[in-house]
């Protein structure tokens, strides 16, 4: 079996282990693909594997006719036409829950800095205020205590649900808003929710669905203006979730306390982006699904899901090709 990973470099700079997949053909490994260099690179190739270089419209003509199984190594594949592989028979694998803590974590983190500041402070007391203000303690902004707060979650997939669980633990009630509810947590307060009433009932609002059609602006400006005036909101799933200009203007008028995200619309974006310039706002560079364990999660995942292929029965399929 011959396999082809396109993009590898982000995935694993040298710090994880490859083998789980090399050891089930001759694989080649690409930093990085251009589309002009698809066609050769997949040239015989049984399985493609892509992390986020699209396989849709022209690239997608470039895919070697030898190909019979492309792997996301992700969970999201809005990077890949699943429905003309689908006429194809080509089947379109995901990996998921591959790092569900990590990126709760992270999301946590950002809320926490969004409201304690301990970077603001740490910096200000390097900077000497400490000593200049002659007190035995001092605060730029006052900090904000999660007990008591509400935390609303869209999205109740495996990611939000532990989000759910590291708020109870801050002492937070939860909501949820979630296409099929179903499997209550056992903590309270909790409650399932329409989307209409979360976004009002909620102090804190954190994105964990996947980017589809009715997902794209789900945060725009309406249901800003329908949440709490100095509400947080938070993205650790996709960055065209939120209107971008829309979450800037709540930000710069004081409807929106804060936003933390770890995607953008453009990513990497450009320097014009309205969020760069927006008070109270933390980016990371989509790093939340990066600890070495989600990484290496990742490839011994996608070996799974060769295997199971290869073995006619496939798991993880995104495009019904069975």
């Amino acid at each position: 079996m011959k396999i082809a990973i396109l993009d590898g470099a982000v995935l694993n700079p040298g710090d994880v282990d490859w083998s789980p997949i090399t050891s089930l053909g001759d694989v080649s490994i690409y930093d990085a693909t251009p589309t002009e260099a698809i066609a050769d690179r997949t040239r015989d190739a049984d399985v493609v594997l892509v992390n986020k270089t699209p396989l849709n419209g022209h690239n997608l003509e470039h895919l070697d006719s030898s190909v019979r199984m492309v792997g996301v190594l992700a969970t999201g594949y809005n990077i890949v036409d699943i429905d003309t592989l689908a006429t194809r028979n080509i089947p379109v694998c995901n990996v998921v829950a591959y790092g569900v803590s990590d990126v709760a974590q992270h999301a946590m983190a950002l809320l926490l800095e969004l409201c304690r500041h301990t970077s603001m402070h740490s910096e200000s007391v390097k900077n000497g205020d400490w000593l200049k203000c002659k007190s035995w303690c001092y605060w730029k902004i006052p900090p904000l205590c999660l007990e008591g707060l509400t935390m609303g979650l869209i999205g109740f997939g495996s990611i939000g649900r532990r989000m759910g669980e590291l708020a109870h633990a801050f002492g937070m009630s939860v909501l949820a808003y979630c296409r099929t509810p179903k499997d209550p947590p056992s903590y309270s307060p909790f409650a399932f929710a329409t989307l209409e009433h979360l976004l009002c009932a909620s102090d804190v609002v954190s994105l964990h669905c996947p980017l589809t059609k009715e997902t794209r602006n789900i945060i725009n400006a309406k249901s800003l203006s329908a949440m709490r005036k100095g509400a947080i909101l938070l993205n650790t799933s996709r960055g065209p979730l939120v209107d971008e200009a829309a979450a800037a203007e709540a930000l710069k008028s004081g409807h929106l306390r804060g936003l933390g995200t770890d995607v953008l619309a453009q990513e990497p974006p450009q320097d014009d982006n309205p969020l760069f310039t927006a008070p109270n706002t933390l980016i990371t560079p989509h790093i939340a699904w990066a600890t070495t364990r989600a990484r290496q999660n990742i490839i011994d995942l996608m070996a799974e899901n060769i295997r199971r292929w290869q073995a006619g029965t496939p798991v993880n399929v995104v495009n019904g090709v069975k």
